[in-house]
């Protein structure tokens, strides 16, 4: 399905603007290029790097390219009005973004504690951006020029479109829109929305007139005559105008419409939707109700998941107050000729000149990496790409992917021969999608590989690896590694694909997430079994050994998720003995906006089923400080600060049995806390331990760019977690696993892999951050 009026289909608003070497930070860049004022005012908490990975990059040349003069105010000084007003006042409107994170995960740990640094500031400096950026810089930005109309967007407006559940303030919260005052909010990427006001503005449209545009959510008065309400603000009282019988009802495979066990010679045929999405609005409960129902909000999380499809997903009315909060259909995705113009704009692909010789640690590692597609049908309920970028995979071609490797040999300083990474949110989803058209259009499923991979789904990876063939070849162009996570359950469909990775691009280690083993938790996180990873690992060590190599794979875990019990965790932890792996550093789930797992967090009930009052399971959720730690201890079993913790658990648990000196004990007793295996003293606690190493002896270093250098190497930084050797060997230590120059955690969801960095420095800064 394509879009009305394609993304490069406007006229240009200024047909004789060039592209700027870097959009202007001053009025002295400004008067270079000619300006005497910009049209569009970008504010950002990241700093500004001419970089694709980069949000506030991406919209601005997406803007220049439409003819639009475009400026960009970087982590101002929001204290006062004054730095708001560095440019003059813009023509058609301010643009205002937290950046490519949320500011308060970019500022607080998972234990909500206060962040010392921030990678995307110049030298890792913290504190130059505020608490809820958004809400600041659009007041600021309203003293400064009261009338110029703002625009909401980025990842912080994107998982606060609607009233949601606040972490920091354990409260229910209003939309930002409201909050900040905007005129009007772009969710997900947002390029055609963003496109359209523009022009539309341009003009000389008033902003209180674009009410109907696709990915786009305003305040209005009443809801518009010509759109049915289906009322699902109650519990158990959906409509009529649902496809389901409900609104909670997901179907385990997408409708055909007919049985083909009895008709097996018919074509398989898609039951159409039995509401008009262009016409039809759903009704949220509203803000004040959901502030003081927790199951409600449940209730409401489920039917906004539901209506995520972009073209038979509907629209969303959710009244605040004595307004309305009107939430459009989802944008159409892009198409290929589309990701590869946005991808195509003359970047610089360095940070602005004015930060000198200041490093900015999110730069560094990403700046030769490819994003090569957007979006994830994986649905993981603690994860918001799918609610942000949409489920649809977004592609480049091959030749545009080829091309970006070229500039960044050829302008990224220092570029030594490898490229870190060709990914996204998931490495191995590239050009993967629904093999039915009509069957995609009306599917309303949160996930195409749970409970299982969708027989509907193409898990051909043949595009995949022609890319990595033909990336190999690129001239000067010595390694390619894939350093984003790989979906293992989908690779193992491709065994080529496998062995091709393993073959030619995995610098010693791979990062997959299996996130836990126990069923109970894998269901509530939408994971697939431990099976699809053990058959992965066979795999991986398969291919590994007929190359001639010693490669490793590094799980990542998530510590305290909703629905995960103390026995899920300590049975994690035996797992992790059992299979002689350490956790480096871990990190609890962090329950960040708008994602299923959040919902499970404050309603301590599951959205991923019917939600009811009566009869309803409770779902357990580990939310005090005690019961948080304990499940991060159990990561870290190894580590003896945690184990008086670990010993007092145990015991409460009737576990006593696994604190001692025997092979299948998780833990030593106190009386042998001391004592280590060679009968000497063992300093516990902050005087140094004598840990058990985090690596096999004869496991090669990796350096950041992707090589090996033996065992003496320099050992790299950014390891989470590690295969380590068997207790006896205790005291030989090595080299931590790097993950080839990128912080960990590749995935959108903020916060929620093991790592600490990974919660604080994603693996790419993708466009997920605009």
């Amino acid at each position: 399905m394509q879009a009305e009026i394609g993304l490069f289909d406007y006229p240009k608003f200024r047909p004789d603007l060039k592209p700027a070497p870097f959009l202007p930070m001053s009025k002295r860049e400004m008067k270079q290029l000619g300006w005497d004022s910009c049209d569009v005012i970008l504010v950002t908490g990241d700093a500004y790097v001419d970089h694709p990975s980069f949000g506030m990059a991406v919209i601005g040349r997406m803007l220049e390219s439409q003819g639009f003069r475009v400026g960009i105010i970087a982590q101002p000084d929001w204290s006062s009005k004054d730095a708001f007003m560095a440019l003059g006042r813009p023509n058609l409107f301010f643009g205002i973004t937290a950046g490519n994170m949320d500011s308060m995960i970019n500022r607080y740990t998972a234990d909500r504690k206060l962040r010392s640094d921030d990678a995307y500031t110049p030298n890792n400096e913290g504190g130059k951006r505020p608490d809820r950026a958004v809400l600041i810089y659009s007041q600021r930005c309203r003293e400064a020029y009261k009338e110029i109309p703002l625009v909401l967007g980025g990842i912080e407006a994107s998982l606060r479109r609607i009233a949601h559940y606040d972490y920091w303030s354990d409260k229910i919260r209003r939309s930002v829109l409201p909050d900040a005052k905007g005129n009007i909010l772009l969710f997900g990427n947002a390029e055609r929305a963003l496109v359209e006001v523009a022009h539309r503005l341009g003009k000389g449209e008033s902003i209180n007139d674009l009410t109907r545009i696709r990915g786009t959510a305003v305040m209005l008065k009443e809801v518009p005559e010509d759109f049915k309400v289906v009322d699902s603000s109650r519990i158990d009282k959906p409509g009529k105008a649902m496809v389901m019988s409900n609104p909670y009802q997901v179907e385990p495979e997408c409708s055909t419409g007919q049985n083909p066990a009895e008709e097996p010679a018919k074509p398989i045929r898609i039951q159409t939707s039995r509401h008009d999405a262009k016409n039809t609005v759903v009704r949220l409960p509203s803000f004040e109700k959901l502030r003081n129902d927790r199951i409600l909000y449940a209730h409401a999380s489920r039917v906004m998941h539901l209506e995520t499809n972009p073209w038979s997903g509907r629209a969303l009315v959710q009244q605040h107050a004595e307004r309305e909060l009107w939430v459009n259909q989802a944008p159409i995705p892009l198409t290929t000729e589309e990701m590869d113009g946005v991808f195509g704009f003359p970047y610089a692909r360095v940070p602005h000149p004015s930060y000198g010789k200041a490093k900015i640690p999110a730069y560094e590692m990403i700046k030769t990496s490819v994003n090569i597609m957007r979006g994830c049908f994986g649905g993981c309920s603690f994860c918001s790409i799918t609610e942000h970028e949409g489920r649809v995979i977004q592609n480049r071609s091959q030749e545009s992917i080829i091309k970006e490797m070229e500039d960044i040999r050829d302008k990224v300083p220092g570029f030594t021969g490898t490229i870190s990474d060709l990914g996204g949110p998931t490495a191995n989803m590239y050009r993967l999608g629904c093999s039915d058209p009509k069957a995609e259009i009306n599917c309303r499923r949160p996930s195409c590989v749970f409970p299982k991979i969708c027989e509907k789904l193409n898990t051909d990876h043949q595009h995949t690896i022609e890319l990595y063939r033909e990336a190999r070849k690129v001239k000067g162009v010595k390694n390619v590694m894939i350093a984003s996570g790989v979906r293992y359950d989908l690779a193992i469909e491709s065994p080529e694909y496998v062995k091709e990775l393993v073959t030619h691009h995995v610098g010693g280690y791979l990062k997959i997430a299996p996130e836990h083993t126990e069923k109970g938790t894998l269901d509530q996180m939408m994971k697939p079994g431990m099976g699809a990873y053990d058959k992965f690992k066979e795999m991986f060590e398969k291919y590994s050994r007929e190359a001639g190599k010693k490669q490793y794979l590094i799980p990542y875990f998530i510590a305290a998720h909703p629905g995960c019990s103390d026995e899920d965790m300590l049975n994690l932890a035996l797992w992790l003995k059992q299979n002689e792996f350490e956790c480096d550093q871990v990190q609890n789930f962090y329950p960040s906006p708008m994602c299923n797992a959040t919902a499970m967090y404050h309603s301590e009930t599951s959205p991923l089923s019917r939600v009811k009052y009566k009869k309803r399971k409770e779902l357990y959720v580990a939310k005090g400080d005690r019961q948080r730690r304990l499940h991060k201890a159990l990561l870290r079993y190894h580590d003896p600060l945690n184990w008086p913790i670990i010993r007092e658990a145990l015991k409460e648990m009737g576990k006593a049995n696994l604190i001692g000196e025997r092979p299948d004990c998780l833990i030593p007793s106190a009386e042998a806390e001391h004592i280590n295996v060679r009968g000497t003293r063992r300093q516990s606690g902050r005087h140094g331990s004598n840990r058990f190493a985090t690596k096999h002896p004869n496991q090669p270093d990796i350096r950041k760019d992707g090589t090996t250098n033996g065992r003496n190497a320099k050992k790299p930084k950014g390891a989470t977690i590690s295969p380590t050797h068997k207790p006896k060997a205790a005291g030989k230590s090595a080299g931590k696993p790097s993950n080839n120059g990128k912080p960990a955690g590749s995935r959108a969801n903020p916060g929620n892999k093991p790592s600490a960095a990974s919660k604080r420095k994603p693996s790419k800064p993708s466009r997920q951050g605009r």
